[in-house]
């Protein structure tokens, strides 16, 4: 597996494609893909639909690494697994790209995929039967923690892009530096960026000293409010460029969107927000039970 897929992909001389997400089924939850993989004498039988599936369309796509219902009777946690379908498969089916905000995404792009009687070999499998699960959670931990250091670095862009222009603008023969509900928009900006990156950072060292896992409660917190940040100094950024600024003339409108996308992909906001509260609600409760924290119950 190696040689003929990690060294290509590392060496940039192929893409890969994540085909996890389902049409069908509450994706969110990485327990619930029903694309079937079932074992037929030396071969895995894979079929199912995928959608969302990232970097399908490009010219260099090889290989999908494939989540699939594998284990039905095991334990919940132990029931899916992942292998590794080359992208010429016989009965592999791109049903169609899908648009995002009415782009393409092209070269890459998002593609919806049909598995009818897709044959692979047994030794396409990823850890052995029923890690499918581990195998997405050290996916989707630190990725989503990824994308909360993408969104800080996009915010800082859009803010230093706002200031110039506020700074070069001036209609009518007054720069727009000097109004100051655009200098509130700035300062608000930076505040938030400085937040959240202090946010993004303690969560880099818990992760360190704990792994993803010991981190769930702090990846959550910059998963949900990293792509939220881009999107408001986004909007201030347009405010402040004007009609330039919904343009292609700038990335500020392709960051909004990313912002925008990210709060859905991996897991939607909601999803994090409810597993915090729960973590959250959990620890005071230790606390509280311990005689430890800050908070005064008041009694029982």
């Amino acid at each position: 597996q190696q040689d003929q897929w990690l060294r290509p992909l590392l060496a940039g001389e192929i893409r890969s494609t994540y085909a996890m997400t389902e049409p069908q089924v509450a994706s969110s939850d990485a327990t619930n893909m029903q694309l079937t993989i079932v074992r037929d004498g030396d071969e895995y039988v894979l079929n199912g639909r995928k959608w969302w599936s990232s970097n399908i369309m490009h010219p260099n796509n090889e290989v999908l690494i494939t989540m699939g219902l594998s284990n039905p009777e095991a334990t919940r946690h132990q029931q899916h697994s992942m292998v590794l379908v080359p992208r010429d498969s016989d009965g592999l089916e791109v049903v169609r790209c899908v648009e995002v905000f009415g782009n393409y995404h092209s070269p890459a792009g998002h593609g919806e995929l049909k598995f009818t009687n897709v044959r692979v070999p047994v030794d396409n499998i990823i850890m052995g039967e029923g890690q499918g699960f581990t195998i997405a959670q050290g996916r989707l931990g630190p990725g989503r923690f990824q994308y909360a250091m993408t969104n800080v670095g996009m915010a800082q862009r859009m803010m230093e892009l706002m200031c110039a222009r506020a700074d070069q603008r001036e209609p009518f023969g007054r720069k727009i530096s000097e109004y100051s509900s655009v200098r509130q928009d700035i300062a608000r900006a930076r505040c938030s960026i400085e937040q959240a990156r202090l946010l993004v950072l303690k969560a880099a060292a818990e992760m360190d000293k704990s792994g993803a896992k010991g981190a769930r409660d702090y990846i959550s917190m910059v998963k949900i409010i990293g792509p939220k940040l881009a999107q408001d100094v986004a909007e201030r950024a347009m405010q402040v460029f004007g009609g330039k600024g919904v343009s292609g003339d700038t990335p500020i409108a392709d960051m909004y969107v990313t912002g925008r996308l990210m709060r859905i992909a991996d897991g939607p906001d909601e999803v994090h927000m409810n597993q915090l509260a729960k973590f959250t609600m959990a620890q005071v409760e230790l606390q509280r039970q311990a005689g430890t924290g800050g908070i005064d119950w008041f009694g029982d």
